[in-house]
C-alpha cells in the first residue's frame, strides 16, 4: 500500500475513534484515554529501556482509582460496600487532590525541558525514568480528562477544542515552515522545525482559537470577548508549550536512538507520536483554568 494513502488511513481512522469516543459519552472518553495511557507507558518504557508490567499495572490503577474517586464517588461507595459489607462516605476534595498532582506535574516537566536543552545528558539514570514517566506519561492523561469537564459538567467540546488548536498548530508549523522556513528552531533535535514554522504555528493556532470561541463554543454575546480571550490564550498555550512536548519527545526518541516512538498506526509511529504535544500542554492548560478561577 502507498505510504501516504496508509497514513491518510490510519490518520482518518485515529480522528474518528477520538472524536466519536469523546462525543458518545465521557465514559467512552475515560477508557479510550485509558487505553491511550496504557499503550503510551508502554511506548515509554521502550523507549528509555524501562520495565514494563509494574509501571503499566501502576498507571492503570492509579488512572482507574482517581477517576473512580473523583467522578463516580457513587459508584466507587458501592463497591467499597459490596467488598467489606460496610458504607463508606467519600470526602475527597478533587481540586485540592489535582492541584497537589499539577504542582507534581509542573515539577517534572520544567524537568522535561531541562533534559531537551541540556547538551550532556545522553544516558537516562533510573531515578529519572521513574520520574519521566510519571509527570511526562502517566499524570497529563488525568489532566487530559479534568480539563473536558469545564467548571461543572463534561463538555466534548472543551477537549475537542482543544485538540483542534494542536492539530492546527502541528498543520500549519509544518506548511509554514516547508513553504518560507529558512531558520532552524532546534536542529540538534528536530532538523524540519524552523522559527517560521513556529510562529506561523501559533498565529494560525490563534486564529483558529477565535473562530471555535464564536462558531463552536458560541458563547452569549455577553460573554463572547471572553471566550475569544480564553480560547486565543490557550492557543498561544498549546504553540508554545505543544511545541515544546513534540521536541521532548524527539529528544527522547534521539537518545534511543529511534524514529518512531512504537508502530501501531501506521505511517504515524506510536501513541506518543500522536500525543506528545496535548500531554505535555495539558496540565498547563488546567493551570490556566485555575487561574482563571482564582481571578474570577
Amino acid at each position: 500500500m502507498n505510504e501516504t494513502l496508509k497514513r491518510a488511513i490510519s490518520g482518518v481512522v485515529f480522528i474518528s475513534l477520538l472524536i466519536s469516543s469523546i462525543l458518545y459519552s465521557n465514559e467512552s472518553f475515560f477508557i479510550l484515554f485509558g487505553i491511550f495511557l496504557l499503550i503510551a507507558v508502554y511506548e515509554f518504557c521502550a523507549l528509555v529501556n524501562f520495565n514494563k508490567i509494574a509501571p503499566m499495572l501502576f498507571a492503570f490503577f492509579f488512572y482507574g482509582s482517581i477517576t473512580l474517586v473523583c467522578f463516580y464517588k457513587k459508584f466507587t461507595q458501592d463497591i467499597l460496600f459490596s467488598v467489606f459489607n460496610k458504607n463508606f462516605t467519600i470526602t475527597l476534595d478533587n481540586n485540592l487532590l489535582y492541584q497537589i498532582l499539577l504542582g507534581i506535574n509542573l515539577i517534572i516537566s520544567i524537568k522535561c525541558i531541562h533534559f531537551l536543552f541540556s547538551d550532556r545528558i545522553q544516558n537516562i539514570s533510573v531515578p529519572s525514568k521513574i520520574i519521566y514517566l510519571l509527570g511526562y506519561a502517566i499524570l497529563p492523561f488525568l489532566f487530559i480528562t479534568k480539563i473536558s469537564f469545564g467548571v461543572k459538567e463534561y463538555n466534548p467540546k472543551i477537549i475537542i477544542g482543544l485538540f483542534i488548536l494542536i492539530w492546527t498548530n502541528d498543520t500549519f508549523a509544518y506548511i509554514v515552515g516547508k513553504s518560507i522556513g529558512k531558520h532552524k528552531l532546534l536542529e540538534r533535535i528536530s532538523p524540519k522545525k524552523t522559527i517560521e514554522g513556529f510562529v506561523g504555528g501559533i498565529i494560525f493556532a490563534v486564529l483558529a482559537g477565535f473562530l471555535i470561541s464564536k462558531y463552536y463554543i458560541k458563547a452569549s454575546p455577553t460573554h463572547l470577548e471572553k471566550s475569544i480571550q480564553i480560547w486565543t490564550t490557550i492557543a498561544v498555550i498549546v504553540g508554545v508549550i505543544g511545541t515544546l512536548g513534540d521536541l521532548i519527545e524527539s529528544k527522547f526518541k534521539r537518545v534511543a536512538g529511534v524514529k518512531d516512538s512504537g508502530k501501531i498506526m501506521p505511517g504515524h509511529g506510536g501513541i506518543l507520536d500522536r500525543l506528545d504535544s496535548v500531554i505535555f500542554v495539558a496540565p498547563f492548560v488546567f493551570l490556566f483554568y485555575q487561574i482563571l478561577n482564582y481571578l474570577a
